[in-house]
């Protein structure tokens, strides 16, 4: 852009000083052929000034030209910066977003594993009762999501009373070995009854009655062998039926004692966060 402009100035001062010499050959003595000269010179003058002007027309134009593609290129470039910021962001949120994916599989190995353990659990558990479940004496089935063994109170207790009879106790003793030989499972044993009523003074509603049955059954299976510290003892009277009152039958299923295996917490998923989010000073 300079060259053009230092020309153009060059050529202005030439035009000048043709004029200041064409204004005094006007007022003073020349020769025709000097007059002549400074005319050609002062028509040259004009025709380079003439180029000089176009050429900064073409300058200026390219400087405009230049001008727009610096702001075509500002504004791609804006642009890229924008789609590298997008892309950063989502590269960011797929990061994160296979972060919990892979910790969302890994729980849910986790779960699965626990649940096939569990399942694994079961089965042993059938297999160690299978000669008790073939004879009648009890059931094995999930309750609740909790592995259970019933036992009829019928075949365990005379009716309205807590004290086991003989084979009943010879059961629960068969029952406590096959449990003890489970390692640190916990069970809890619960008393339940059917809808009829009883009001004795030792039993003065069904709450005593499904109590005092689960304490007899818990107190044998620790003299036959169990862990005190793995059993508990637990009343329900007549408020979780298996079947309905409305029947005989239904009624003989309501009678009956459960020794649930409790779950234990600590194997399974989340635990950490549970204790996470205890109360204070627990």
């Amino acid at each position: 852009m300079r060259t053009p402009l230092i020309r153009f100035e060059l050529a202005r001062s030439l035009w000048l000083g043709g004029v200041l010499a064409v204004g005094t050959l006007a007022t003073g003595c020349v020769s025709s052929g000097t007059h002549e000269a400074l005319e050609q010179r002062y028509t040259d003058e004009q025709k380079k000034t003439a180029t000089l002007e176009a050429e900064l027309d073409q300058a200026r134009r390219r400087v405009d030209q230049l001008e727009a593609e610096r702001s075509a290129l500002q504004a791609s470039l804006s642009d890229a910066l924008k789609a590298k910021a997008a892309m950063l962001s989502d590269n960011n949120q797929l990061s994160a977003n296979i972060e919990q994916m892979q910790q969302a599989l890994q729980e849910l190995d986790a779960r699965k594993r626990a649940a096939e353990a569990r399942v694994q659990e079961f089965r042993d558990l059938i297999a160690r009762f299978k000669p008790l479940v073939d004879t009648g004496k009890l059931t094995v089935k999930i309750v609740d999501g909790r592995m259970v063994v019933v036992l009829a109170t019928d075949v365990l207790f005379a009716s309205g009373q807590a004290k086991l009879s003989d084979g009943g106790k010879s059961a629960i003793q068969e029952v406590a070995g096959l449990l003890a030989g489970l390692g640190d499972k916990r069970f809890q044993v619960e008393g339940h009854t059917d809808s009829v009523p009883i009001s004795s003074r030792q039993f003065p509603s069904n709450w005593e009655l499904a109590a005092a049955r689960a304490l007899t059954v818990v107190k044998t299976m620790v003299e036959s062998g169990m862990n005190p510290a793995h059993v508990s003892g637990a009343s329900y009277a007549e408020f979780k039926p298996a079947a309905s009152n409305e029947t005989n039958e239904g009624k003989a299923q309501n009678r009956r004692i459960e020794i649930v295996l409790v779950p234990d917490l600590s194997t399974m998923p989340g635990f950490e966060e549970l204790n996470k989010v205890q109360s204070p000073g627990t």
